[in-house]
């Protein structure tokens, strides 16, 4: 189905009316030249072309539109009109004078091969001739040789004073189509059910994160092991050439650099499209993804069209009925893994995509951001936070459970809560993959529950009752009580006790309670009586001091706390507002 849906995609690609959206036609593909011999009609040499430009820290060559590339491993096979230096030139840039030969005489022939009509095209004669008068020493008085000796590029030609290559003229792109749609029918193709000639190896997919920089397969039989009957490689999951084109063609756009339906969800490289025209097709990269630093509001804004559009059902491009499908890839070796696959409307995906941002809300500072991006959840959950720390299967999980309505995975909850020990703090994003992992396993248990459990709230809930949520809430008092009777104070009780205090409570409140009278005799009298109060209230819900407390009971914990210093923080910005104003 995944193929089926890649194919359609391409297919409706290329009834695009408007030729910049169709991609590459059959026996065609977009790929990046750093550089471009110019000749003339004669073959002599013009110019060496440097079409890279710089993107962040890189050099990146212009696209351009070729003859689909050979599948290379490591024996030698030439590309039609263009290649490495090695393949066009001959040059040896590595030490192997012996395989660039019969590199640059593979290069060769395959262009000697094209039909006796192409051959006679002005551009193939030009090429030709520059063959016949090759001389290196042409090049070498040119400034950007170094540089394609230093890093063998990707190299074609052009008539000097054209606009096209020479691998771009109708005569060579008719003569690739030709060669392209002439292979004899030799089985049934499992994508489209028509006899089709059946393609023995697929054109690699690049673009997925972590996988070999040559690119790697979905469909691949490359032992014994896995082949069936006898067949060998292609022929175990007979598809046709036309459809391996169309759906290699249509991932390795959707993968491409640049790409506005791709974002990067732990080790899942992660794309989307939809059967038609979608809004969907690029606001998932503004919801999932980090907004860029010159507009952190991208996020937000397409958060509230994700959130009128649930309500309404009603897209300002595409219906709610229209298919939409979200694929995750992971690297495994020399092949690529599926992570996941979701295929639903895209309204039924829009509500499911708004029920995660629903859970995850909750109070925050002024200077948090609104929109919490699964980036930040993700890596506010790792070591140090950094995105290498991520476990593998995390963000395809996560991903899943949110494309399919479903609670989060377990680690979710656990990493959260192991994070906010180990750091002695439940952060903004912690405390909201908290409040949401809690409240997906009360809405999964309260389906069969005779009574129903409430869910935790986005504020401070001073009716739940729950003793781990109080437990958090009096640790936070007791901590706002200790900072404001020694304001500028380092360290906190959070710093010593957090971890203990969220574990094992007995062995931790009686001390802290006890040391609270020490420091509310410094405050003022009606705020000590205004904190005892609290307290006193607080208490008043608990029946004891728990042992010990489980994970589960631990984020209880961690939400109490987070919520109850962000209704101090409010109070204190609504004092403040009120001071100001009179």
């Amino acid at each position: 189905m995944i193929l089926q849906a890649l194919n359609d995609y391409y297919i409706r690609r290329q009834r695009s009316s408007d030729p910049r959206d169709r991609l590459p036609a059959f026996g065609l593909e977009e790929k990046e030249i750093p550089f471009v011999i110019e000749i003339d009609a004669e073959g002599r040499l013009v110019n060496l072309a440097d079409t890279r430009t710089i993107e962040g820290k890189k050099k990146v060559g212009q696209g351009f539109l070729v003859p689909q590339g050979v599948k290379k491993a490591s024996g030698i096979a030439a590309n039609l009109l263009w290649d490495t230096t090695e393949y066009v030139l001959g040059v040896d840039t590595k030490g192997k004078p012996e395989r660039v030969a019969l590199q640059h005489a593979a290069f060769r022939a395959r262009l000697a091969s094209l039909p006796p009509d192409v051959l006679s095209d002005a551009g193939i004669q030009a090429i030709l001739s520059f063959f016949n008068g090759f001389d290196v020493l042409q090049f070498e008085a040119l400034a950007v040789w170094p540089d394609v000796l230093l890093i063998n590029p990707v190299m074609t030609f052009r008539l000097h004073g054209d606009v096209e290559l020479v691998c771009q003229r109708p005569a060579v792109v008719a003569a690739v189509a030709l060669i392209a749609d002439d292979a004899i029918a030799d089985g049934t193709c499992l994508v489209t059910g028509k006899a089709a000639a059946i393609e023995r190896l697929h054109t690699a997919i690049k673009g997925v994160w972590g996988a070999q920089t040559a690119g790697a397969n979905i469909v691949s039989f490359n032992l014994d092991a896995f082949s069936s009957y006898g067949k060998a490689q292609g022929a175990n999951a007979p598809l046709g050439k036309p459809a391996v084109f169309a759906y290699t063609t249509a991932l390795n756009h959707l993968l491409a650099r640049g790409s506005r339906q791709r974002i990067q969800i732990g080790d899942a490289s992660t794309v989307f499209w939809a059967e038609e025209a979608h809004d969907l097709e690029t606001a998932l990269p503004d919801l999932f993804g980090d907004p860029p630093k010159d507009e952190p509001d991208r996020g937000t804004d397409a958060l509230k069209v994700l959130y009128q559009a649930a309500q309404s059902g009603k897209f300002s491009q595409g219906t709610s009925s229209t298919r939409f499908h979200i694929l995750g890839l992971a690297p495994n070796a020399a092949r690529i893994a599926i992570r996941f696959w979701e295929t639903a409307p895209a309204n039924e995906l829009a509500q499911r995509i708004a029920q995660h941002f629903d859970d995850i809300r909750i109070a925050r500072a002024p200077h948090d951001p609104e929109h919490l991006s699964l980036f930040r959840l993700l890596t506010s959950l790792a070591v140090q936070g950094k995105a290498d720390n991520i476990p593998p299967n995390m963000g395809g999980e996560v991903m899943r459970a949110i494309l399919q309505g479903l609670p989060y995975p377990a680690p979710f909850l656990n990493l959260a809560v192991q994070r906010s020990r180990a750091e002695q703090k439940p952060t903004y994003a912690r405390a909201a993959v908290i409040k949401a992992a809690l409240n997906r396993i009360i809405r999964r248990a309260n389906l069969t529950a005779s009574r129903p459990q409430r869910e935790f709230q986005t504020m401070l809930d001073q009716t739940n009752a729950n003793p781990a949520y109080l437990l958090g809430r009096l640790f936070a008092a007791l901590e706002k009580i200790q900072e404001e009777a020694s304001p500028g104070l380092n360290a906190t009780i959070r710093d010593r006790y957090y971890s203990a205090a969220s574990s094992t409570p007995v062995v931790v409140f009686t001390t802290l309670l006890r040391l609270k009278n020490h420091h509310l005799g410094k405050l003022q009298k009606g705020r000590a009586v205004q904190m005892e109060r609290l307290i006193g209230e607080i208490i008043g819900e608990l029946d004891d001091f728990p042992r010990n407390l489980a994970l589960p009971e631990q984020g209880r914990f961690a939400l109490g706390y987070y919520h109850q210093r962000q209704a101090f923080f409010t109070k204190t910005e609504l004092a403040n507002n009120q001071e100001e104003s009179k």
